[in-house]
């Protein structure tokens, strides 16, 4: 979204479970006594991170201001600047990674600042994939459904949210045809806060979030782009309000996540839940007490969801219906991996690796 594009404290602060929800909806490794807490990992930089693809506990890739791109092979111990050659005006909202060596990066922007990037060899080379044209574009999310289908979002263009697909890992892409999309609400289009505008489950399921417009809304793909279908949120929408991310658990459950970033104390109707693969969405009785922006489910839990954003960070145990805050530092995005490692990241070079105590 073109408005959200022109938009330190320490991660010591824990979460004790005791009064959580019963100890059968907690992840594996999660019990009543154990506490939550973010162990910083520096970075050497003050880049702002809203780009983050975690492989396992030990790679991880960071997209940013700046042009910044940096890798870790050691679990955060150190990090590589692998940042393209000529991309230091861009800034890197979003990025997608299969293993150490390979990392497809979007770039934000109007016009052609809108650009993907892909590497092969860890970031040592880089090849511009996609390079956007239209100067009614504006590119906000990418995602993968395997390593080699994807799709990209653009705000509306001619009335309509501009879809990319790929099925050659990002070494080229193609615009879908705007036919099997609804038309857009005025107003209505993406937020480029976390990667998350645009998330996948599944070999088809693909979930595109918006804002801005009348409505809070969410697409709806189960043909990797080529048709989709729209639901109607009760999250609140105004030009700096609607859906920042989804997460979804399977092609069934969700939440959808957001706020107003102009108000990041204040969460009035920021958070909704799905069981119907996003046709229906409902309030819970509790939400994070402020606008977040990030959001991902843990692994093998039927019911842990985190949280963050720039007030601060909340894990739900019953998929999303009451919340707990456990730290007060501010992140932008948060996923975390089959092998049980969580990751954040945000402003001022801030990452951070959740830790079970």
């Amino acid at each position: 979204m073109r408005l959200f594009a022109l938009m330190g404290l320490c991660a010591t602060a824990a979460l004790t479970l005791a009064a959580a929800v019963p100890a059968a909806a907690a992840p594996a490794g999660v019990t009543s006594a154990t506490t939550l807490s973010w162990e910083l990992q520096p970075t050497g930089t003050d880049a702002r991170f809203r780009g983050l693809a975690a492989v396992n506990r030990q790679v991880a890739w960071l997209g940013g201001s700046k042009g910044t791109v940096l890798r870790t092979t050691d679990g955060g111990k150190s990090w590589q600047n692998v940042s393209p050659p000529g991309a230091s005006a861009l800034q890197f909202r979003d990025i997608e990674a299969f293993d150490a060596r390979t990392a497809v990066a979007l770039t934000i922007g109007e016009g052609e600042d809108s650009r993907i990037y892909r590497t092969g060899d860890g970031g040592r080379t880089w090849t511009e994939s996609f390079r956007n044209t239209d100067p009614k574009a504006f590119y906000d999310c990418v995602a993968f459904f395997d390593r080699r289908n994807g799709l990209a979002m653009s705000d509306p263009v001619d009335g309509k949210i501009r879809v990319l697909s790929t099925q050659d890992g990002g070494r080229s892409w193609t615009v879908l045809p705007s036919a099997g999309m609804p038309a857009a609400l005025p107003g209505e289009a993406g937020f480029a806060a976390s990667g998350q505008c645009l998330v996948t489950s599944g070999p088809r399921d693909a979930w595109i979030a918006t804002g801005g417009g009348a409505k809070a809304r969410v697409f709806h793909t189960a043909d990797r782009g080529r048709t989709w279908t729209v639901s109607e949120t009760p999250l609140a929408s105004k030009p700096s309000a609607g859906v920042f991310a989804l997460a979804f658990r399977d092609r069934h459950t969700g939440i959808a996540i957001g706020g107003d970033f102009e108000q990041p104390d204040t969460a009035k109707d920021a958070l909704a839940r799905t069981g119907d693969g996003g046709r229906g969405w409902q309030v819970p009785p509790q939400a994070p007490g402020g606008y977040r922006s990030g959001a991902t489910w843990l692994p093998y839990s039927l019911g842990g969801v985190l949280a963050v954003g720039p007030s601060g960070s909340d894990l739900s145990l019953d998929g999303g219906r009451h919340w707990k805050q456990f730290d007060a530092g501010s992140f932008d995005t948060v996923t975390c991996t089959p092998d049980l490692s969580c990751w954040a990241a945000g402003e001022k070079g801030r990452v951070a690796r959740l830790r079970l105590g």
